[in-house]
């Protein structure tokens, strides 16, 4: 064997021990290229979709790690990450192709729930994830509203097609049923309606199923949690302690059902006085991330009280708030931190190599 060979085989071995931030498994196959000489260390090392927000952190990660091993005075380190291609599994008996399914859940109505859903949907796309959007709100269904979206569904082969919001597959009742019309079920109607909503909707292949629940602990929580694994769900509420009553029994709720709680975000968190630039408190601040903290959940970020954050909301424009600075980047924290407390669950407990999990 060459030195050039010896000194790739060592690359590779250095590489193999950096754990794939989906799965917690060590690369293998993720481990697209490399080229090792006296004068240049580059690899390509490759991605899925699913973990796109994280691509930054896990090129320096690797980075660093090549730098720690082999780096001299004349060797150059290039890393260059390539998405690496792993389709989603189904999941339960339903077949639902989704790689983690996010209920975004809270204890009482009006702290933004349905906002926080849609903008962490938009924020893992915009990153690279291929996410859909479940509107299982039966009672109050938003989502169309704040996406602008509007129309019928049809089936194709005994298959809803979901419509469409900028590449983001959705589905809610507000597409099924009149504006006007309220919608009256209980237990069995409603267990059956979600059940169409998962079984019967040609989602694709999905990284993310983000799930808009109705407010309050209900039927909704239960059918879900009898018809396909559910990742976990993440809590919304508003600083304020009567709130954060409620979403305490939000979390009790869904942990009694053994859906795993994996992060609470704090909306209405603030107000940056648009005239004087100073901030209002006006709900108070912080208190999520304190019973986070208390409650050994992670605090996945804060969204202040923001005018035109509601006004796009109104008018059904909410990825325009992706290119204003003063939002955009307190909504990409949320979807960045999410996909880290993600992979940091599979690092301590890694895809079993039996399981179906290609690549």
């Amino acid at each position: 064997m060459s030195e050039t060979q010896t000194l790739e085989a060592r690359v590779r071995s250095v590489l193999s021990e950096i754990k794939d931030p989906e799965t917690g498994r060590k690369l293998s196959k993720q481990i697209h290229g490399i080229v090792a000489n006296e004068n240049e260390i580059s690899v390509k090392v490759g991605l899925t979709s699913f973990a796109a927000p994280l691509k930054t952190d896990f090129q320096n990660q690797v980075t660093e790690t090549l730098k720690t091993n082999f780096e001299t005075d004349t060797q150059q380190i290039q890393v260059e990450v390539t998405e690496h291609d792993r389709p989603a599994q189904p999941l339960g008996q339903v077949g639902l192709t989704a790689k983690a399914v996010i209920a975004v859940a809270a204890g009482k109505g009006g702290v933004g729930k349905s906002t926080a859903a849609t903008c962490l949907a938009i924020a893992l796309q915009r990153a690279g994830c291929r996410t859909g959007i479940l509107d299982a709100d039966v009672y109050g269904p938003s989502i169309p509203h704040l996406t602008g979206v509007r129309g019928q569904v049809t089936k194709v082969d005994n298959k809803i097609q979901p419509l469409d919001f900028n590449g983001i597959p959705l589905m809610s009742i507000g597409f099924m049923v009149p504006p006007d019309e309220a919608v009256i079920w209980r237990g069995p109607m409603l267990h059956s309606a979600v059940t169409t909503f998962v079984r019967d909707t040609a989602w694709g292949n999905l990284d993310y199923l983000i799930i808009d629940m109705p407010p309050g602990t209900g039927d909704i929580a239960l059918s879900l949690s009898q018809l396909l694994p559910i990742t976990g769900t993440v809590i919304v509420c508003t600083p304020q302690e009567v709130a954060l009553i409620d979403a305490i029994k939000a979390v009790g709720m869904f942990r009694k059902v053994k859906i795993p709680v994996i992060g609470l975000i704090e909306n209405m968190s603030s107000f940056v006085c648009p005239d004087n630039g100073k901030e209002y408190d006006i709900f108070g601040k912080g208190g999520a991330k304190i019973y986070a903290e208390q409650a050994k959940i992670d605090f996945l970020g804060e969204i202040p009280i923001n005018i035109q954050l509601r006004q796009r909301g109104d008018e059904g424009q909410m990825s325009a708030n992706f290119d204003d600075e003063n939002i955009a980047s307190y909504l990409e924290r949320i979807a960045y931190n999410l996909s880290r407390t993600l992979a940091e669950k599979a690092a301590a407990s890694p895809v079993q190599a039996q399981l179906p999990v290609l690549g």
